[in-house]
């Protein structure tokens, strides 16, 4: 199914502008939109473990996030352990790679925990190993059009984390200002009813991205075979702190979750992934609760529904 994405607008508010949050025990391949995307002094931390028999893993900050054709890549950065630790960097344009550059001595081989610091400047960027400085990269695509951020491979990631500046600068904000996100797009307004490309099938997933309100009560995400017919609910209440899914062919609601994992004035990241006969649900990349939510079979769902005490920033499918 291609990408459906509301365009983000920009405001020189700063009163408009939204906290990204870290995102802790991604599952893997994990891909997440960079809020105001790139720009010259931002940093990305990626903190995690090489298996032990690792054999690459790969950090890609990408033009969006289309599988079909794959989107292009500005930055690739590709730690390889065999025959010897090291690095590629290249990037992917119109789906054919350029000259890769290679960067011998990778300090890291499997079992060893890392940590990965991301410097952007203008046109280059610098990557620090465990804290020392390793290797320097210069890119072709404007940093602005870098948006997405995508890691995959033979590694336990623990956080990711999106920083305005030095991570060690104490005086700095655990969750930095994303710049240049306006809050307020009306093609996003909640409530909302949003038309599916075309009808969901397996492979097929939806990301919703948004913020909660200061004060909530409750939000609801709905996949719907028609305005009338809601075929499987997704309900979050904030006084009760309970996640809930009710799906049309059981006619009953089961709790998710153990732990309310929703906080007012938090970024959050809702993944629905349909395979064959089930959906997974996963929230800030981590998977949502302990089984597959059955697919009531022979019932088309064509929209989404959401209302609640939310902004919306983005909804792909």
């Amino acid at each position: 199914m291609p990408a459906s994405f509301c365009v983000m607008e920009t405001s020189p508010d700063t009163a408009d502008y939204i906290l990204q949050a870290p995102v802790f025990h991604p599952v893997l391949p994990y891909i997440t939109t960079i809020f105001g995307s790139l720009a010259p002094g931002r940093m990305v931390l990626v903190q995690g473990t090489v298996l032990m028999e690792a054999e690459r893993f790969q950090v890609d900050f990408q033009i969006g996030c289309s599988r079909s054709p794959r989107a292009d890549i500005g930055i690739h950065f590709n730690p390889r352990f065999r025959p010897r630790p090291h690095v590629i960097c290249n990037a992917l344009n119109n789906g054919r790679w350029m000259e890769e550059m290679k960067f011998l001595n990778l300090p890291l081989k499997g079992g060893d925990t890392f940590q990965l610091l991301f410097l952007f400047e203008p046109d280059y960027v610098k990557v620090s190993v465990n804290g020392v400085d390793f290797l320097q990269y210069h890119f072709n695509v404007p940093l602005a059009q870098m948006d997405t951020l995508g890691v995959s491979g033979d590694v336990f990631v623990k956080t990711i984390a999106f920083l305005a500046s030095n991570p060690f600068n104490t005086s700095q904000t655990v969750y930095p200002l994303a710049p240049h996100l306006y809050m307020n797009n009306p093609k996003l307004a909640v409530p909302l009813t949003h038309q599916l490309p075309q009808p969901l099938k397996p492979g097929d997933v939806i990301t919703v991205r948004g913020l909660v309100h200061q004060d909530p009560k409750e939000f609801h995400v709905r996949l719907k075979k028609d305005p009338s017919c809601a075929i499987l609910s997704f309900s979050v209440c904030f006084t009760n702190q309970t996640v809930l899914w009710q799906d049309r062919g059981r006619d009953s609601e089961e709790k998710l979750v153990a732990c309310f994992p929703f906080y007012p004035q938090r970024y959050f990241e809702l993944l629905f992934h349909c395979e064959k006969d089930h959906l997974k649900l996963a929230l800030n990349g981590a998977p949502l609760g302990q089984q597959s939510l059955l697919l009531p079979p022979a019932e088309p769902i064509t929209e989404l529904e959401l209302k609640g005490d939310v902004t919306l920033y983005s909804i792909l499918c």
